[in-house]
């Protein structure tokens, strides 16, 4: 009796644990998300960008690539409908769902 009810506790304690874990990684996930554009803390995601700052955004999101003219085009036609660049050169496409989900003809990804 004595046995189950400290394998009770301890399990419990084990859930608990497990359940604040969770929570730190998930705080320490979207820090970091926040502050992947060199610091600066600026926030991504749909509409966090004016059409004005297209341009400048896309230049960046196209800097490192060898297709550097569709590159552009078409980070700029998206990023006008969806006013958000996702941060970084490549990726990190899930923080502007707009950006991510818009699909060429044949199903490919339409944005860089």
């Amino acid at each position: 009796m004595a046995i189950s009810k400290l394998l009770c506790v301890l399990l419990l304690a084990l859930l608990g644990l497990s359940m604040i874990t969770t929570q730190v990684m998930a705080n320490d996930a979207a820090y970091h998300l926040d502050r992947s554009n060199n610091g600066s803390g600026r926030n991504y995601g749909p509409g966090s960008l004016r059409s004005s700052q297209c341009p400048s955004e896309c230049t960046r999101r196209c800097s490192q690539t060898q297709y550097h003219k569709p590159c552009m085009f078409f980070c700029q036609k998206c990023c006008r409908s969806c006013l958000c660049v996702p941060p970084g050169y490549y990726g990190n496409k899930s923080v502007c769902p707009c950006y991510n989900n818009w699909k060429t003809k044949r199903g490919g990804p339409k944005c860089p």
